[in-house]
């Protein structure tokens, strides 16, 4: 089959999130990770669309945090089905109108029109181009709806933001975020969506991995397990890429997929990653202004030293002993080609408030591979489990997570 026309796209230009409390996102987001606040929405757009917004950016990762202001607005909508998440991711494309053409021919289910809007945020007349234009549409990631936008020059953040009268002066991103490096999102059946980001978006599967926790191993004396599918999804031209999990059999239920579902109250988007360029300092910093991370157990950094020779990558750069203090994990295939990871605790549990969500952060260094820490990711799904077992049942201690099998 012929290959599709790719839509455009550039980046993900920004991850609108949807909470119940800006104020205490805003102190996560500026005291911890230190972001720095961009700006907000205007009064009027506050009145019209009944929530306020506050935007943060650190290098060229933008989130917009929605707050409700009354009843009747996106925010509201969204946090009355689910708990608190990332509610619109937006792309930046080349070519507002050859993106909605394409779309357009695919199926594409819209929300809007293609909307133009001047610089101060106005209605574009008849016959102008304006300054910013931009539709959106629904998706299979549950409530979450994808946002496209085609910038000219200046232009807002969006319709009616008030850019934050120090952002010239702000310095910020002592952690040295980058980028977005990808999303990972969960489905209780996640085919629909594969077919649909092929098929209407143009993305190309790129990866894909099925493994099951310890407890499925000895699934002959058990009665309880847990498993992951992942499929991951890019788009060729922009190298933007999605990672997609659903529960494996047999044990769907137990699944922490199927747990994020539960507690999502539906589909979305379970974690963002961060791109870095020194993961050890930005760790190192996180740690020591309050940051909670999920744990990794020590059996996975006694296991590493032969990981490193049977994988393939050899030496790496980083003191072995500096990322078991960390508890930085490390995945790759090919001689010294391989990246870094962790995964901060979910929103839940860092704000001890489960209507704060199951989202979580990804801190990702690439040193050559461009993969997802195949190799990693039994000692993150047990991670987790431990996680949702602590959050689900406060009361009780959760289980120690088994040695990953690496």
């Amino acid at each position: 089959m012929a290959k599709r026309e790719p839509l455009g796209i550039r980046k993900i230009e920004a991850l609108h999130y949807y909470v119940h409390d800006l104020e205490r996102t805003r102190r996560f987001f500026v005291d911890k990770l230190d972001f720095r606040e961009l700006g907000a929405s205007s009064a009027e757009l506050e009145r019209e669309g009944r929530q306020r917004a506050v935007a943060f950016q650190a290098g060229q990762a933008v989130f917009v945090i929605h707050q409700p202001v009354g009843e009747g607005g996106r925010a509201w909508r969204y946090l009355r089905k689910h708990p608190e998440g990332v509610g619109t991711v937006v792309f930046e494309v080349e070519e507002i109108d050859r993106a909605f053409r394409l779309l357009d021919e695919r199926g594409g289910t819209f929300i809007t029109d293609v909307q133009r809007f001047e610089a101060d945020g106005r209605r574009a007349g008849a016959g102008s181009a304006g300054a910013l234009a931009m539709f959106s549409i629904t998706t299979p990631f549950g409530d979450t709806t994808f946002r496209f936008i085609e910038r000219g020059a200046p232009a807002p953040l969006f319709p009616g933001f008030v850019a934050a009268p120090e952002t010239a002066g702000a310095a910020g991103n002592r952690f040295g975020f980058t980028h977005i490096d990808h999303l990972t999102s969960n489905f209780q059946t996640m085919k629909p969506a594969l077919l649909w980001m092929e098929h209407v978006l143009a993305f190309e599967p790129i990866w894909e991995i099925a493994f099951h926790t310890n407890d499925v191993a000895a699934a002959r004396k058990r009665d309880h397990g847990s498993g992951l599918k992942s499929v991951v999804m890019g788009d060729p031209q922009s190298g933007i890429k999605f990672a997609n999990n659903e529960p494996f059999r047999p044990f769907f239920k137990d699944s922490q997929i199927n747990i994020f579902a539960e507690d999502n109250r539906g589909d979305g988007v379970q974690h963002s990653a961060l791109a870095v360029t020194d993961i050890l300092g930005t760790v190192r910093g996180l740690r020591a202004g309050g940051v909670e991370f999920m744990s990794t157990p020590g059996s996975y950094f006694d296991m590493l030293p032969e990981r490193l020779r049977t994988s393939g990558i050899g030496a790496i750069d980083e003191s072995l002993d500096s990322l078991r203090e960390l508890e930085i994990l490390v995945d790759g295939e090919k001689p010294r080609q391989y990246l870094l990871q962790i995964f901060l605790k979910e929103a839940a549990g860092l704000h001890r408030d489960p209507e704060a969500g199951p989202f979580f952060f990804e801190i990702i260094q690439r040193k050559g591979d461009q993969g997802f820490g195949a190799g990693n990711f039994r000692a993150l799904f047990e991670a987790i489990e431990s996680d949702q077992q602590a959050h689900r049942n406060p009361g009780v201690a959760a289980t120690p997570p088994s040695p990953p099998r690496m």
